[in-house]
């Protein structure tokens, strides 16, 4: 009688098939960590663009009740804290013009956003923002190339 050698067989995976995992890991990393980098982004702008708002209305509602916008609480008392940005305000020599500056600090380094007396908007992207940003003159950029 023919003995029949039973073939063992080891349980486990194959070099071959935890390359593949590794590659196919890597490939979703490289498309998903730059789209989860720029929703992180934009996440942030609201921020400044709902604080510039509410400010301009204080200024509005101070201009109503005074003619100028001189010594406006919004602009001379201001105690606004941001984790991603820094407010300030200029008023125009003659006080009736005003312009609200958010200028981004940390992870928003490089964004500014402004906003005037006539509500005209405005975003400025310089050194430090993430590529592919771009500034308007026209509006608030909310999203990666320079869309408002």
């Amino acid at each position: 009688m023919k003995q029949e050698k039973a073939v063992v067989r080891h349980d486990g995976f194959t070099l071959v098939e935890l390359m593949i995992v590794v590659a196919i890991i890597g490939i979703l990393a490289a498309v998903a960590l730059p789209s989860y980098s720029d929703y992180v982004t934009r996440g942030k702008i609201p921020e400044a663009t709902a604080t510039l708002a509410a400010k301009r209305v204080e200024m509005e509602q101070f201009f109503q009740d005074n003619r100028t916008y001189a010594n406006a609480p919004a602009c001379t008392s201001d105690t606004t804290s941001s984790k991603y940005f820094t407010f300030d305000c200029s008023v125009a020599g003659s006080a009736s013009a005003f312009e609200l500056r958010a200028t981004g600090s940390g992870s928003m380094t490089g964004f500014s956003f402004t906003v005037n007396q006539n509500n005209v908007r405005a975003t400025t992207i310089g050194g430090g923002a993430p590529s592919g940003w771009t500034g308007n003159a026209s509006c608030w950029v909310t999203q990666k190339g320079g869309a408002c």
